[in-house]
């Protein structure tokens, strides 16, 4: 099979974030009289807005509506990512730049909101033909909604694309929606979806990931 598109994710695959999304989120949590830790913050990753602050409001002492944790956190972390800029992962630019020379039909497809998303790449000088954020879906990851409709304005077939996932979310909403999944993994990922899964961005070229779209493991004859 021939690989047809490349589909990246953001947080945890292109940008390390999570410092910032900690930040953002401990201190909302303040606010509200509680705590925050790093298991509350893995607990989220990968997920959307809505389920961040359903968390968070069941979380706290002192809770608000949902619509006004939704509010500061997306404010909080665009001012934030604004501010000190973010990280970019090793790899990450050398491999899109590769997927960008090519020719190949290319995309971000991101849980996160439209105002993080464009803080975020343009931190990195990065940026995408095509993206599929919150704001563009009804259901966002892990519903395979966010992949098809990047498959559908990049005008690719699923099957003949290649998603870079981080997350247990992410890879189960590129698996639902029949890409070949490269997982990067932040947290354990879920067993059986991915096809390749490898330590680092620097391990992947575009050879790579055709290889994986066409069913082979790198240095395959």
């Amino acid at each position: 099979m021939i690989l047809q598109a490349v589909m990246f994710d953001m947080d945890g695959l292109l940008v390390d974030s999570e410092p910032l999304w900690f930040e953002a989120e401990a201190a909302i949590m303040t606010r509200m009289g509680s705590s925050w830790g790093p298991a509350d913050q893995q607990h989220l990753i990968g997920g959307s807005l809505a389920r961040s602050t359903a968390y968070m409001q069941a979380k706290a002492a002192r809770p608000v509506p949902e619509e006004i944790i939704g509010k500061w956190l997306v404010e909080g972390m665009a001012d934030l990512v604004r501010a000190r800029g973010v990280q970019v992962m090793p790899g990450a630019l050398d491999l899109l730049a590769e997927v960008a020379g090519s020719g190949l039909p290319y995309a971000l497809v991101t849980s996160a909101e439209p105002e993080i998303m464009a803080a975020a790449l343009d931190s990195i000088g990065a940026c995408f033909p095509v993206t599929v954020c919150a704001a563009d879906v009804a259901r966002g990851k892990p519903d395979p909604e966010p992949y098809l409709r990047a498959a559908a304005r990049l005008g690719v077939d699923p099957a003949r694309s290649v998603a870079l996932e981080d997350s247990p979310t992410g890879i189960r909403s590129a698996h639902a929606a029949g890409l070949t999944v490269v997982a990067v993994p932040s947290v354990p990922p879920p067993p059986g979806l991915a096809r390749l899964t490898v330590p680092s961005l620097r391990a992947v070229s575009l050879a790579t990931l055709r290889e994986a779209v066409s069913g082979h493991s790198p240095g395959d004859p």
